[in-house]
């Protein structure tokens, strides 16, 4: 029963990600076509991630005192109006408000409601030896149907070439598809057990014998969502729309790469944990992928550019499965949603602020200013994570450690 839990997640993890991987690159083009400024697009994707930073927090604190079901129900439904909302729409002070209250994800990586929700129930559904590994497939399905659904957004283009539509029709249409996965996702959860999560010995409960430690992440979280901020999807497919002047169809291509590249960089990561431990692998593979972040802005064209964000993309993403692992390891079971929720907002809140500030730069110059201070916001962030956690290991490396010591 267990196992047949983490596939329903799966499903709806991917039919999420399928959606979040077309609309964070038609996102910007839609809006550029209904007349919005790059300052304006990058308003609104500050505007989606802040909406989502806050409910998510929200959820997180009070979700010990809620199914988990019902929270994931509401949240789809709101996907749901979120991409009804954005399809009948047109100004941009509505659309701000939809950005604000809705789902909707200008990330190729998942900064929404629904992850510590779902990360709270995995890791009560699984054993502490199969933790990182149900993370990492958690991570591939929705790297893969996220790349899937990149080259899903050239489809307006499409439309518009063969049928002879208007490509803003098309573009709203897309929206409609996205609404309709919101609802596929709450047939799915409606499938999971009412009180799935729920363990009488150790009920759901707000933070706090693990409190310190929770904060202490969510800090460092903080500041390396505040750097990604800078290159959300949305943005950086913005950015090689001015750069290089590439259609819709040719960016949904080089996205669909980098997506398969981070998805098989996953399974990767939990072989590379095995061996090293989970901080190590966190900041070994992410350390170098933000020195080749700061290159791409230097690339003297589009192949290199391209082949400098492919080869961060199979490193840059190998931190997710091994950080999610981490936090539910570390904090005691009864708050694992919390944590899920107190680590997982700072990537909608503190990358919030980021957006406008991005969006301003590609305003004025298209030379690439909004990477280069990613990267280097994201080195500090591993250094800092490696000198704060590398003494703190999950329960199943401790118990190696301590095997390891009674030896010698």
């Amino acid at each position: 029963m267990k196992n047949v839990n983490v596939r329903r997640l799966l499903w709806a993890r991917g039919l999420r990600a399928f959606g979040d991987g077309f609309v964070s690159l038609l996102l910007p083009v839609y809006l550029l076509s209904l007349g919005l400024t790059p300052f304006q697009v990058g308003v609104i994707a500050t505007g989606t991630l802040l909406g989502s930073g806050i409910l998510t927090l929200w959820v997180g604190l009070r979700a010990h005192t809620f199914q988990r079901r019902a929270l994931l129900l509401g949240a789809a439904a709101l996907m749901a109006l979120t991409g009804l909302g954005f399809a009948t729409i047109t100004g941009f002070w509505p659309l701000l408000i939809v950005a604000v209250v809705g789902t909707l994800n200008p990330s190729s990586g998942d900064v929404s409601v629904f992850l510590p929700l779902e990360h709270s129930i995995l890791a009560h559904t699984v054993a502490d030896e199969q933790r990182t590994a149900t993370f990492a497939r958690y991570s591939l399905v929705g790297a893969l149907l996220g790349a899937l659904g990149a080259l899903f957004a050239g489809v307006p283009e499409i439309l518009a070439a063969v049928f002879h539509v208007s490509v803003g029709g098309a573009y709203q249409a897309m929206f409609v598809v996205y609404a309709l996965l919101g609802v596929a996702s709450g047939m799915i959860y409606r499938t999971l057990p009412p009180t799935i999560a729920a363990e009488p010995e150790t009920p759901p409960a707000p933070l706090r014998r693990s409190k310190r430690m929770v904060y202490k992440l969510a800090a460092l979280f903080s500041l390396d969502a505040f750097g990604g901020g800078f290159i959300v999807q949305s943005l950086l497919a913005l950015w090689l729309f001015q750069k290089y002047e590439l259609s819709t169809a040719v960016a949904g291509t080089i996205f669909f790469w980098t997506s398969v590249l981070s998805a098989f960089s996953y399974p990767l990561a939990t072989r590379i944990a095995k061996r090293i431990g989970l901080v190590n692998t966190m900041v070994f593979t992410h350390l170098p992928a933000n020195v080749l972040l700061l290159l791409v802005p230097l690339a003297p064209n589009l192949g290199v550019a391209v082949a400098l964000l492919l080869l961060r993309s199979a490193l840059s993403q190998m931190d997710v499965p091994t950080r999610s692992s981490y936090v539910m390891a570390v904090v005691v079971p009864s708050e694992r949603a919390a944590a899920a929720s107190v680590t997982s907002v700072p990537r909608s809140l503190a990358s919030a602020v980021s957006p406008i500030i991005a969006g301003y730069l590609l305003g004025l110059s298209t030379f690439g200013w909004p990477l280069v201070i990613a990267g280097s916001v994201k080195i500090v962030y591993d250094l800092l994570l490696l000198a704060n956690f590398r003494s703190v290991p999950p329960p199943e490396e401790a118990a190696i450690r301590q095997r390891t010591a009674s030896v010698k």
